[in-house]
């Protein structure tokens, strides 16, 4: 039978890790493998390279051989030059002798090239070829192991060993060369059972007579598969122990992760609203920090859908009262023949349609808040300075109707982050809010402090003040409850509200307190991070 590896120098392997290769470099390759499959072949991978050793002791086989090859020739060399100066029987006894000794079959030819004496005739030979056809299956599995494995390497086709027929010296090439060029000759076979048999071809003296060593070296062979069992054993073990924790590790991961998509698909089909986006407070590694943020993000965005939701409603309602009103005098008008009874009507109408313009505009304003101040750029502010800005421009505009606003600062100077035309924005309203509420000539007190952490305007009014039940109320949306005297539906019930959104979007603060010195009044005090 023919096998593929005769020359002892080669041992190829390349194929296997190029073939690795290409599949691991395969643009997307690996993404296109579940969370487990992925560990587990980053995990088995390098397995997968350590069992390529099972290839390389093909080398190890080369090594052994090429080892061979040289006793071989040594040993025929040696043995012919002790044969040439003895006598026959003493050439007989050789013959016998170190065939026994090295587990050889040694013939010797003469000089016209026939068989002259056989160590097998002589006595009982040195060793047996094996018949495989009485095999166990354990060997016909390792010689099918060693067809694949040197199929794969490439390794070229070796001569089987055949006994020639007729027994003389031209029956056997390696002879034949030794006696054309008188030097030693070695060659390697193999045998139906996968074993190497190498002989060696050597003359005898100066008168043609050639001597030929066969030996069947069996311990090669066993000795690469007890490697070759050896690794596939420890392979097998590691591999095994391998994908076990891998298994393990690939499900502490890939559980809680399922289970933190369920609950999210669920909270986005809107199936199941309470759904609980679990937080597994047992995990204190990165699943269990992923998990919680998850979960305080679902519940972020459920705030904020209640929010919207119900600003959607407040929305609805509010503008459905001046439509109404300006339905009910637009369907009056025809109706009406009064001169002094439709100019009624039409301020009535004009005044629902300034004031749904006022809400519309307010209600813009308020969905902004969040989406500008993302996209903003801000600069280093001086509170102090913006307020005197702002007391003179409502006094040019009349719009503190004979309130005086007095302004008072202490502490470093009042330099925050932000943007201007938002944060003056807060100040008009905190300003129409004390405007509103305080009684004629009543001064506006405006604080303006700064502790080198913080920033803090306080507006101080002389109105009839905030229960403290209603503090935080006064800051909903369309919460509105204006003095007797002011007309309805001067004021949208946004004011506050849209100044505490500005306030929180530059990491500050906006709050309603009494005053501080027990007086009648309200404060509402209004905080910043201290710009630097």
């Amino acid at each position: 039978m023919a096998r593929t590896g005769s020359d002892p120098s080669s041992g190829k392997s390349g194929p296997l890790t190029k073939a690795i290769g290409q599949v691991i470099e395969r643009p997307g390759f690996v993404t296109r493998f579940s969370l487990t499959a992925r560990i587990l072949i980053v995990n088995i991978l390098p397995l997968a390279f350590l069992s390529g050793g099972l290839f390389y002791l093909d080398t190890y086989r080369t090594q052994l051989i090429d080892e061979r090859f040289k006793l071989a020739r040594i040993e025929a060399q040696i043995t012919a030059e002790a044969l040439a100066g003895a006598t026959r029987s003493r050439q007989e006894a050789l013959l016998v002798q170190i065939g026994q000794e090295q587990r050889m079959r040694m013939r010797m030819f003469d000089a016209e090239g026939a068989l002259w004496a056989d160590s097998f005739a002589l006595a009982e030979p040195a060793f047996e070829l094996n018949d495989i056809t009485n095999d166990t299956w354990e060997q016909e599995l390792a010689r099918w192991l060693d067809r694949t494995v040197d199929t794969i390497v490439r390794a070229p086709a070796v001569t089987d060993y055949v006994e020639p027929e007729g027994q003389t010296a031209d029956a056997w090439p390696e002879l034949k060369q030794a006696r054309e060029e008188g030097l030693s000759q070695v060659r390697l076979y193999d045998w139906v059972d996968g074993t190497p048999v190498i002989t060696a071809a050597a003359p005898v003296g100066l008168n043609g007579a050639t001597l030929l060593t066969v030996r069947n070296a069996v311990d090669i062979t066993e000795s690469v598969r007890a490697a070759r069992t050896a690794l596939i054993t420890a392979v097998l073990l590691v591999l095994g122990a391998s994908a076990a924790l891998s298994l393990y590790l690939a499900r502490t991961i890939v559980s809680p992760l399922q289970l933190l998509a369920g609950s999210t698909q669920r909270v986005r089909l809107g199936r199941e609203r309470e759904v609980e986006v679990p937080r597994l407070p047992e995990r204190k590694d990165e699943i269990g920090q992923l998990a919680r943020s998850v979960s305080d993000m679902t519940l972020a965005l459920r705030q904020r859908i209640d929010a919207v939701d119900s600003f959607a409603a407040d929305v609805a309602h509010e503008i459905k009262n001046p439509l109404a009103s300006l339905r009910s005098a637009i369907e009056s008008l025809p109706k009406v023949k009064d001169k002094e009874t439709r100019e009624k009507l039409e301020q009535i109408a004009t005044h629902d349609v300034r004031r749904i313009d006022r809400l519309v505009s307010e209600i813009s304003d308020a969905s902004r808040i969040d989406a500008e101040m993302s996209r903003a750029t801000l600069e280093v502010i001086d509170m102090a300075d913006l307020i005197r800005a702002i007391i003179g421009s409502r006094e040019n505009r009349a719009e503190n109707h004979d309130h005086r606003i007095e302004l008072s600062t202490r502490g470093f100077k009042a330099n925050v982050l932000g943007v201007g035309a938002r944060l003056e924005r807060v100040v008009e309203n905190l300003f129409d809010n004390a405007v509103s509420f305080s009684p004629a000539d009543a001064p506006i007190e405006v604080m303006v402090d700064n502790d080198g952490a913080c920033v803090t305007v306080t507006v101080c009014d002389s109105g009839p003040g905030i229960p403290e039940d209603s503090r935080e109320k006064v800051f909903h949306r369309f919460h509105s409850v204006r003095p007797e005297d002011e007309d309805f539906g001067n004021h949208s019930g946004l004011g506050l509200a849209i100044a505490r959104a500005i306030a929180q979007a530059h990491d500050g603060s906006l709050v309603a307190e009494a005053r501080p010195d027990g007086a009648q009044g309200a404060c509402l005090r209004f905080q910043l991070p201290a710009a630097e």
